[in-house]
């Protein structure tokens, strides 16, 4: 297995959420299954909140990477969380032969939940100091910056401090409109960050989905993604459509303008990763054959 820092750009990734508790993994294996026939460079593997699911997202990732012999990463969030608890489930990971982290701070709903780590750089500094370079970390970033930021230079600004920490890599939050994520890069770009950035891609497949994004993360709703779902806010099948679509073109867009890597949200839906694959080797096929005259 190659691993994804030797592999050629631009990067394809998938990220995929775990059962809670005690429920069975049956499931979520039998969507790794589909997965990992369009060929990942790494599946991402979430954390519930509060750490929910931290037990199933260890042993998930654990056989991502040596069952199926795909670049697993585990997100790992800091809310809420003693450095004896980090310990172990570091020590777990690396038992597991899990190398690649997506540390997090992970989401706050009171500043009593912060405990020991209160940002995602502690926990960075922390895996440094204690692991040195046994794994290698992931961060997320957001083009549209961090809903807790001021401004957008502050946000670039902690960023910064925490590529300089040792960061190999970027996840972006998602975004709808393709011209922010190349004028936010563009700015990162400006002050240093030069780890891979990786855009992160949800399809959009329902009303209350796209409600509970602007919620949670502060994306921006272009008019083209308003339009289609209010058009068909009670037609099901015609939003998915509609949705794949326009994921699709985003990322062929994307990939067209020299982006490092797609990360696509999957929401555990192989049919709609089977949908937005086809129609970018469709797009792509069609361009070869084009140029070939």
């Amino acid at each position: 297995m190659k691993h994804f820092f030797e592999r050629p750009l631009p990067s394809y990734t998938f990220e995929i959420f775990p059962p809670k508790g005690n429920a069975s993994t049956a499931g979520t294996y039998a969507v790794i299954d589909s997965l990992v026939c369009f060929n990942p460079d790494l599946i991402s593997v979430t954390y519930g909140a509060g750490g929910t699911s931290r037990d199933n997202t260890v042993e998930i990732t654990s056989g991502i990477q040596n069952k199926y012999k795909v670049c697993g990463v585990a997100h790992l969030t800091c809310v809420g969380t003693t450095r004896k608890e980090l310990h172990e489930i570091l020590d777990r990971l690396k038992a597991n032969n899990v190398k690649n982290i997506l540390a997090l701070r992970g989401d706050l709903k009171d500043e009593n939940d912060l405990g020991e780590f209160h940002h995602a750089s502690e926990l960075i500094k922390f895996i440094k100091e204690e692991y040195g370079d046994e794994f290698d970390i992931f961060a997320a970033c957001y083009p549209e910056k961090h809903p807790e930021a001021k401004s957008m230079d502050e946000d670039l600004k902690y960023l910064k401090e925490k590529c300089d920490l040792g960061v190999k890599a970027l996840i972006s939050q998602l975004f709808f409109d393709n011209d922010i994520f190349w004028e936010w890069r563009e700015k990162a770009r400006s002050i240093g960050i030069t780890q891979p950035i990786i855009a992160g891609i949800m399809p959009i497949t329902s009303a209350a989905q796209i409600s509970k994004v602007v919620e949670l993360c502060g994306a921006s709703v272009p008019v083209p993604v308003r339009r289609f779902v209010n058009a068909y806010d009670y037609n099901q099948a015609a939003m998915k459509d509609a949705g794949i679509a326009y994921a699709t073109e985003q990322i062929i867009d994307l990939i067209a303008r020299g982006v490092d890597g797609i990360h696509l949200y999957t929401m555990n839906q192989p049919d709609t990763v089977r949908r937005i694959d086809l129609g970018i080797r469709s797009v792509l096929y069609t361009k070869r054959y084009e140029a070939r005259g």
